[in-house]
């Protein structure tokens, strides 16, 4: 029973169900989006999905419509959370400027104080 008891209040199975109910709700903000710029491409084209296309016969309409359906998602995924998100972590979180590790720095400090105390020049 312990053991179960510490499988349920681990962190980790917590954290990830409110990823899982996130994403659940985050997709039905998404599906709603394709479903209005679908209905604006409807308007524009007069037909909102082109299943009903069927050129020489083939379903060639689901497939155009599905495209079109991944392209939306794509880019509705793109510009409301990893071009947000992007800007928010450089804003608040930023990158450590580039050079010499600390700890590389440290072992230079050492190798050039030993040199000095044995006369030779430092690199």
């Amino acid at each position: 029973m312990t053991g179960f008891k510490n499988f349920i209040l681990r962190g980790n199975l917590v954290e990830l169900a409110v990823a899982f109910i996130m994403a659940l709700a985050f997709a039905a903000v998404v599906t709603a989006t394709v479903d209005l710029i679908m209905g604006l491409i409807g308007k524009i084209g007069g037909q909102p999905d082109f299943n009903a296309w069927h050129p020489g016969g083939l379903p060639f309409g689901a497939w155009v419509t599905a495209v079109v359906s991944f392209l939306i998602i794509a880019a509705v995924v793109y510009y409301l959370i990893v071009l947000p998100y992007t800007k928010a972590k450089e804003k608040f979180f930023p990158a450590e400027e580039k050079g010499v590790p600390a700890d590389v720095a440290l072992l230079e400090e050492i190798r050039d104080l030993l040199a000095a105390q044995q006369g030779r020049p430092t690199l």
